[in-house]
């Protein structure tokens, strides 16, 4: 359709140009040769505008040929002696080529601004479509919308990433099906897949509006992904609170039938009963369960508050010495107190620092080796005070070590009564991290765990260590 249009165009203008040539030759003896010249130098403008560069190029050759031949003396004859009217003829040929050029030049720009227009009006119901949308799914169908009327294709779909990322540039040519990758900072979050029933070739500009709208369809596909991460983030969070509440609530009523079956075991054991001694054994067990949950329930609603005092390293060891000394019985426990450093003194809530410690040393007894001694040590590190826990036990999985201090954590092939619940380390993690410290584990050298607790150290003058003392 286009090459019959064109065909049309340059025969109506060769035609226009002979009957032009006809009029002027029966009225040259009484016009001008200006008037011939501009007369022409019209018909070369029309050519250009309908036709374009090469239309208008050929009419002006055309032109100059005629003017020369049919209006300039001597008349029928190519030869002229005159050099003003060769001047003419040049300056003829120079202004209907320049002026071809010009318009050509000013036709292509002003098809530029109009596709660029068309691409910003685009742009700009895709962006105002997606912001009306609601929904991320709903945005995300939008923008497929916009890029398939915008382009003509007969489908277009923004897919998640399923596998291998082509990196390789659309085709060019006519194609049927284009498929592009999507990227937000250098991540791949999906891909764009147009095509058509029929084989199309894109144009520049389309090309141009195809590279400008892929980013739109990345950010739409990563924003459905993060709706849906924060959409599973807070049914976790939801789950979670309600798991809290559930199990605060239940272990509130299980303190009251726990001192109730604990004394009637001790009751029954007073009477002879052997089976009291291990009901009131696994009612304690029971008990320091429910005081944990309790505990974590309390922790995670804020009801713990620390109250940082001045206290000694020494007071804190001593007192946890003397907490546990029931669980080590007859095996052997190590304290080491670095009298090189600094003084010990620090700033912490010394009944929730006794915890931490209690639990590490109970972990301590629950996975070391009879035989094998366990160490706790103090020393200064820094700004802070670091109390070691050390064991020779099993130690930790490499792939379990970020996950330790989570509550309910039970390492794969733990013992269903190893340990009590896997509170512990996150009751002692969530105490000392209250009052400004940390808890870290590192595997010790030669097998087994080491605890490392850090709680603020204290510059004292010796004058406040003897009130301390």
């Amino acid at each position: 359709m286009a090459k019959q249009r064109r065909i049309l165009t340059w025969a109506f203008w060769i035609t226009a140009m002979a009957v032009v040539t006809v009029l002027l030759m029966q009225a040259r003896g009484s016009i001008d040769q200006v008037h011939v010249v501009l007369v022409y130098l019209l018909v070369v403008l029309g050519a250009s505008a309908s036709g374009g560069r090469a239309l208008g190029v050929m009419i002006a050759c055309f032109g100059y040929l005629l003017i020369d031949y049919y209006f300039q003396q001597p008349y029928g004859s190519l030869i002229n002696n005159k050099p003003l009217d060769w001047l003419a003829l040049i300056a003829f040929l120079v202004t209907s080529l320049v002026s071809t050029q010009l318009l050509a030049r000013a036709q292509s720009e002003a098809a530029d601004a109009q596709q660029r227009a068309v691409e910003v009006a685009s742009l700009s119901r895709l962006g105002s479509e997606t912001l009306s949308a609601g929904r991320a799914e709903d945005a995300l169908a939008r923008v497929a919308e916009v890029i398939q009327t915008t382009l003509g294709m007969s489908h277009c779909s923004i897919l998640r990433p399923t596998g291998a990322v082509s990196t390789a540039p659309p085709p060019t040519g006519p194609v049927q099906r284009i498929t592009i990758p999507l990227w937000v900072q250098n991540r791949h979050v999906g891909t764009l897949e147009i095509s058509n029933e029929t084989p199309v070739e894109l144009d520049a500009a389309q090309r141009r509006f195809l590279d400008a709208i892929a980013y739109y369809a990345a950010l739409a596909i990563d924003r459905v992904r993060l709706v849906a991460a924060a959409e599973h983030a807070e049914a976790l969070r939801e789950a979670d609170r309600l798991k809290d509440i559930v199990l605060a609530s239940v272990s509130h009523d299980l303190r009251t039938p726990l001192t109730t079956i604990k004394a009637l075991a001790q009751s029954a054991a007073m009477q002879g009963n052997d089976a009291g001694a291990a009901i009131e054994e696994q009612a304690d067990r029971l008990s320091r369960l429910v005081n944990d949950l309790l505990d974590l329930s309390r922790l995670k609603g804020g009801g713990f508050a620390a109250a940082p005092e001045l206290n000694t390293a020494e007071d804190l060891i001593g007192a946890a010495v003397r907490q546990t000394r029931g669980l080590f019985g007859d095996r052997q426990l190590r304290t080491v107190i670095d009298l090189d450093s600094p003084a010990l003194v620090g700033q912490f809530d010394f009944s929730q620092s006794l915890r931490v410690l209690a639990n590490l040393l109970e972990n301590a007894v629950r996975y070391s080796p009879p035989d094998e001694p366990i160490e706790l040590a103090a020393r200064r590190d820094g700004d802070m005070l670091a109390f070691t826990v050390s064991d020779r036990g099993p130690g930790v999985n490499p792939t379990d070590v970020s996950r330790i201090f989570e509550p309910f954590f039970r390492a794969d092939g733990a013992l269903p009564d190893a340990g009590r619940a896997g509170l512990g380390l996150s009751i002692a993690r969530t105490l000392a991290e209250l009052q400004g410290g940390s808890i870290a584990y590192q595997p010790r050298l030669g097998g087994g765990s080491v605890f490392t607790v850090r709680l603020p150290a204290t510059e004292l003058r010796p004058d406040a260590l003897e009130q301390i003392a």
